[in-house]
């Protein structure tokens, strides 16, 4: 009939309330979809640096970030038996086909083909000094940091097939004598080589000619106290770790290799601030703290500027004495590896923050590297 109006159902509060809590339960099933719906999955790989026969120890990556040990490729070299305390001991190319370690015992480097079935070795070649302990790449060129005697970098050529080649004239040294140097690294898009120097607070540039040649080293002061790990982005930003002052400063590198600093040591209120990685498509830094085990987390602004993500610096927590750090090659997931062989992990969160999932046990205390793909 005109004017008239069927009448109004009332809700109960018991429907009401069933209804939230299914929105609830759905919500947070879109939240952990989230934190697996990266996609494909890839690997985690450190070196066991055993002395009596280095090993690729190789762990499976699932789309959801969670390690499951996969076993150890043999390297064809010797480890030293105890940690290398460098940044970059394994690394992975740049188009996740190849994945390359040092052996530091027999200062060789080992080349291994990434297979669907596994790591494959495919070269084993002299490092060009003695006790390689990090190693950087981008397309056709390995550069390896010698740490033993006065030390060095030395450059090679990655063929097609996954061997390498010596590049005459590529030896360059650091900036002295009983340097203790940790890493080195491409930055500025592979223009430029960066060498951290622990002992003296130094940072060494090399500039990389056509040929890969890199050139001769220009020295300049770190802007805190031991310079140690530190990675790179694709905007010329470097991002390094001091652990005597237990903070991360950035840089911006130019293409000639200067440095010039653009956040100065950013304080994370913990203890040893020694490896870096970057995450979320460089939005995100973290370094680990080994005498604190935590991880600090930092935003990286537009211009390279450092925020401390957590007040108190500890972003998360980790298992004993962390030290290596990477991410997976998709940028969503972070890994710590810790001192009692365990590997820790955690999902990169869309405002940098870390949840922790399944990680992964069973490396030996000689243990060094970690690098993800």
């Amino acid at each position: 009939m005109h004017g008239l109006h069927a009448p109004r159902r009332r809700v109960s509060p018991r429907l009401i309330l069933v209804l939230a809590l299914v929105m609830s339960a759905f919500a947070f099933a879109l939240s952990g979809a989230a934190a697996g719906a990266s996609g494909t999955p890839g690997a985690v790989y450190a070196i066991t640096n055993a002395a009596a026969g280095n090993a690729l120890a190789v762990f499976d990556r699932a789309p959801n970030g969670t390690l499951t040990a996969a076993g150890q490729v043999a390297a064809g070299g010797l480890g030293t038996g105890s940690g290398l305390g460098s940044q970059g001991a394994v690394a992975v190319s740049d188009n996740g086909r190849w994945v390359f370690a040092v052996d530091a015992g027999s200062d060789q480097v080992s080349v291994f083909r990434v297979t669907p079935s596994g790591p494959v070795l495919v070269d084993v070649a002299g490092s060009g000094g003695t006790m390689p302990s990090s190693l950087t790449q981008s397309g056709d060129l390995l550069y390896v940091l010698n740490a033993g005697g006065a030390g060095n970098i030395t450059g090679f050529h990655l063929s097609p097939s996954g061997q390498l080649t010596m590049i005459s004239g590529s030896t360059e040294p650091l900036s002295g004598s009983a340097t203790n140097p940790a890493q080195v690294s491409f930055a500025a898009n592979g223009r430029v080589l960066v060498v951290t120097e622990r002992a003296t607070n130094l940072i060494d540039t090399y500039t990389v000619d056509a040929w890969g040649r890199a050139g001769t080293p220009d020295v300049q002061a770190s802007v805190g106290m031991t310079p140690y790990g530190f990675a790179a982005d694709n905007h010329g930003h470097l991002f390094v770790s001091e652990a005597t002052t237990g903070a991360v400063s950035s840089y911006e590198v130019d293409r000639g290799g200067m440095l010039e600093v653009v956040s100065p040591s950013v304080v994370d209120h913990q203890a040893a601030a020694c490896w870096v990685a970057l995450g979320r498509h460089d939005r995100f830094a973290y370094t680990t703290n080994a005498h604190s085990n935590s991880i600090s987390g930092f935003r990286i602004g537009d211009d390279g500027q450092l925020t401390l993500l957590d007040a108190s610096g500890v972003t998360a927590t980790t298992g004993p004495a962390p030290t290596d750090l990477a991410t997976s090659g998709n940028g969503q997931y972070l890994y710590a590896r810790n001192s009692d062989g365990t590997i820790s992990a955690y999902w990169i969160m869309p405002n940098g923050e870390l949840q922790s999932i399944a990680g992964a046990t069973g490396l030996p205390a000689s243990a060094s590297g970690l690098a993800g793909r």
